[in-house]
């Protein structure tokens, strides 16, 4: 007797099947994705022990700052760069390299702002906005979230 999916199942197979898609494509150990309130996360295992490099995008337009009370017109034009993933926060390429980006420092769109490690996995986070850096919000070598603020810009 086969067994009829609902919508919601389906839905979630369809997701599923175009994040393997993207991962195939691209290279990726893992991907994690919300959709509808619905989380998934894959890990592929990988059997290349050397850290790899991934590149993301980051930058979402956001209307209130973390950091203390701003002007309304200040705060409005502020974007927080947010974790694509989670992992551990660096702000350097490495240990005695000096950080990507720092506070007042301009920023073009594709620079990278650091690197979050997942599974032996560097990634790197790119702007995809041009500004100013404002704030940074994580400590060097802190683990981070899916979707936790890493920095305050000021877009030009």
């Amino acid at each position: 007797m086969e067994k009829r999916l609902k919508s919601s199942e389906r839905e979630a197979f369809r997701l599923i099947e175009e994040m393997l898609q993207l991962m195939e494509q691209r290279g990726l150990v893992e991907l994690e994705m919300e959709h509808q309130g619905l989380r998934i996360r894959l890990k592929k295992a990988s059997s290349s022990p050397a850290p790899q490099v991934v590149e993301y995008v980051a930058g979402v337009p956001h209307p209130t700052a973390p950091g203390g009370p701003a002007a309304p017109a200040e705060e409005s034009r502020r974007v927080i760069i947010k974790s694509p993933m989670v992992g551990t926060f660096y702000r350097a390429s490495a240990p005695d390299a000096p950080p990507f980006v720092e506070v007042g420092q301009d920023l073009e769109a594709g620079q990278v702002v650091c690197i979050i490690e997942a599974m032996k996995l560097m990634n790197e986070i790119k702007s995809e906005v041009v500004g100013r850096v404002i704030e940074v919000l994580v400590e060097n070598g802190s683990p981070v979230e899916f979707n936790q603020p890493l920095f305050v810009v000021e877009p030009r």
